[in-house]
């Protein structure tokens, strides 16, 4: 597909659409942070103010500058930028959220230019521009929403200008700022950088590119890093929630999902930030290796928390204001945001399966694919528990698996493959929540588009000819 004045045309139409809703539920919705949402604020107006990303100790009747970072800097530094410009007003927030949610809208309508057709492209467009999970997160003061439009924007740059090495600068730069934000987001890096441009490159040049993209996006990391050596009471790559994120995952009383962890889980004695991650991580390893096998067991139930429903939105409202999101109207949203979530994944389940092939091995190849994965979105919306989670591990495998008869993946297919596949690896390992699979959903929305598509051996356009035309052709 090539750049064409029409195609951004509609980029920029789904865009603005996109963006009226948003605006909205920004405006209306918007009250005093709660939840992490505090924290960030403050980490925002913190360095805003000059004092950096701190907080004040009280010792005696003095009071002394701390410098922190168990939180990842980036949102908040995100935040801090906006709030030295246009003051820290209730509504800069969430109204940046949705600004880059109307972003995130296009870069799904150019990536499926690209990979899909103009059609399905604007598919994709407006399943992610309606999204109701997304809208109502634009209120939300949280990191999802730009944790998402980073990783789409590298993928974008990387399917658009993906043998350059300039894009591998690009990509690394966009990635390391992601990192920032969500440290996870590194992990992206060598593997994106991989499967730039397709394997018509030669492995030197793999090799390079992906060298290159993970290079600059640890460059851009590292100025953080050695102000953590600095300042803090040891190094710390980005944050020093790593740790913490690993115990909770791992504990005695870990349910797969987020608890808090007390002083008498372990690391009862601390001095500083550092020694506390490192004392929960140490303890972390510890428990994962007394008990290998309970911990693996808790993978379904943390994948679960993450794909099964959608809630996250509505219960932060709700603590932000109870008057307006009464349990009756927060159970209502809560019904309408996972339905539709479970929609959406159901239907990109079938994202890299193909519907017309041509060749008799290759359709009974999809056929079994098609089975498989009908079998388990069956499941999943029968069950007594509802078990969504196994439809992401189906979009894992059926994106790897290699066959000629598979649809074209392309460095957008192999982008969301390695996307989804990375954060079921972080997330079995840490700990799950709904919110974290908010950064997946434009890449749902681009898979849900996918559906039906025919074998890369067939071509696309010729599904609209009629049967007189296809025979000539």
């Amino acid at each position: 597909m090539n750049e064409s004045r029409a195609s951004w045309t509609t980029t920029l139409v789904v865009g603005v659409i996109s963006l009226l809703p948003r605006l909205y539920a920004a405006l209306a919705f918007s009250r005093e942070p709660v939840w992490d949402g505090h924290y960030y604020d403050y980490g925002a107006r913190r360095i805003a103010q000059g004092l950096g990303y701190s907080d004040d100790l009280m010792m005696g009747a003095a009071t002394l500058w701390r410098p922190w970072c168990h939180y990842p800097v980036g949102y908040s530094g995100f935040l801090a930028f906006l709030y030295s410009i246009f003051g820290n007003g209730q509504f800069i927030a969430p109204v940046a959220n949705a600004l880059l949610g109307a972003w995130a809208v296009m870069i799904t309508h150019r990536i499926g230019i690209h990979w899909l057709s103009p059609r399905r492209a604007i598919v994709a467009a407006l399943l992610c521009g309606t999204s109701l999970e997304l809208i109502l997160y634009s209120p939300v003061v949280m990191t999802e929403v730009l944790a998402m439009t980073l990783p789409m924007t590298a993928i974008w740059i990387a399917v658009v200008w993906g043998k350059r090495l300039s894009a591998a600068v690009a990509t690394g730069a966009v990635l390391g700022f992601g990192t920032l934000v969500q440290p996870q987001t590194i992990l992206l890096a060598p593997l994106l950088g991989a499967v730039m441009g397709g394997w018509s490159l030669g492995i030197r040049k793999i090799l390079w590119m992906s060298f290159l993209t993970t290079a600059v996006a640890l460059c851009v990391v590292s100025p953080w890093t050695i102000r953590n050596c600095r300042v803090m009471d040891g190094c710390a790559w980005v944050s020093t929630n790593g740790g913490w994120n690993l115990a909770i995952g791992a504990f005695p009383r870990a349910t797969g999902r987020f608890e808090t962890l007390k002083a008498s889980d372990g690391c009862a004695v601390v001095t500083g930030q550092v020694q506390q991650d490192r004392c929960w991580a140490s303890l972390g390893m510890s428990w994962i290796k007394q008990d290998f096998s309970r911990w693996l067991r808790l993978a379904p139930l943390k994948l679960g928390h993450c794909f099964d429903h959608a809630s996250f939105a509505v219960e932060y409202l709700g603590q932000a204001d109870p008057q307006l999101w009464s349990e009756p109207v927060r159970q209502r949203w809560r019904d309408w945001l996972t339905t539709a979530h479970r929609l959406l994944l159901s239907a990109a389940a079938f994202g890299f399966v193909a519907f017309r092939v041509r060749d008799a091995k290759g359709f009974v190849v999809e056929t079994g694919l098609r089975m498989i994965v009908a079998g388990f979105v069956a499941y999943a919306w029968s069950a007594d528990q509802p078990s969504f989670w196994p439809l992401a591990l189906c979009i894992v495998a059926t994106g790897l698996i290699p066959r000629k008869s598979a649809p074209a993946l392309g460095t957008a297919g192999m982008a969301l493959t390695i996307s989804f596949l990375l954060f079921v690896v972080t997330h079995v390992i840490f700990f799950g929540e709904d919110r974290y699979h908010v950064r997946l959903i434009p890449m749902m929305c681009l898979l849900a588009a996918a559906c039906f598509r025919p074998s890369r051996n067939v071509d696309e356009d010729s599904l609209s000819r009629s049967p007189t035309a296809e025979a000539k052709a």
